[in-house]
């Protein structure tokens, strides 16, 4: 297959593993209900940069690593889980006042995307992906391997930035339609908290399955 024909590939594959609902989506429709339009696109950019650590940490191997030892991947798995359900919790517990002042407690941008950022580390599908996937794409016959991983990475982040994007979009209107009504933001704390932790319930279950 031709070089050009498998980034092609990769970028399918990549779409299709993004725009599946997981963890980092859940995170950035928590962040548009909690923070705004700017605590939605740091946690985006967080996301982003989790992205990039991983093709870094699948290129050195952490991959590997992690599928030697399960109980480091098992440790991350629930980590990770556990850190949305607990946003997700905090959430369905919020009460109509608590709801409203949702804006008024925002976190700082920089929290955000550093939030974002361990959430998207925290999840071992990554990881696997990683070992699975990114590996296929790399052949020295087409150039430098640094080269060609920096270009599969290019490929994720902008994948990252349109799915993300899109869904920071919509998510932040939703919370500009909640505004200051404190029966709306509290339906909308109830949903997002329920997504949230059917997200960590869920990713937990699927990741006990792959588990190496």
């Amino acid at each position: 297959m031709h070089h050009s024909a498998q980034l092609w590939l990769y970028f399918v594959i990549v779409f299709g593993v993004i725009a599946l609902p997981g963890l980092d989506m859940a995170y950035v429709m928590a962040s548009s209900l909690i923070g705004g339009r700017l605590a939605v696109f740091c946690a985006v950019a967080g996301i982003m940069a989790g992205g990039v650590c991983h093709m870094a940490m699948g290129a050195l191997g952490v991959a590997v690593v992690l599928r030697l030892w399960p109980a480091l991947f098992n440790a991350m798995l629930f980590a990770g889980a556990m850190y949305v359900a607990w946003i997700g919790w905090s959430l369905l517990r919020s009460s109509p006042a608590a709801g409203l002042n949702l804006r008024t407690t925002r976190r700082s941008p920089v929290m955000t995307f550093f939030q974002a950022m361990l959430t998207s580390l925290m999840n071992p599908k990554a990881y696997l992906f990683m070992l699975a996937v990114f590996p296929q794409f790399i052949n020295p016959g087409n150039g430098p391997v640094w080269l060609q991983a920096s270009a599969l990475a290019v490929i994720t982040a902008v994948t990252q930035a349109g799915v993300y994007g899109s869904l920071a979009l919509v998510s932040s209107r939703a919370g500009a339609w909640i505004g200051g009504n404190p029966q709306k933001a509290t339906v909308g704390a109830r949903i997002v908290g329920t997504v949230l932790v059917l997200s960590a319930v869920l990713v937990t279950l699927q990741g006990w399955q792959m588990r190496p």
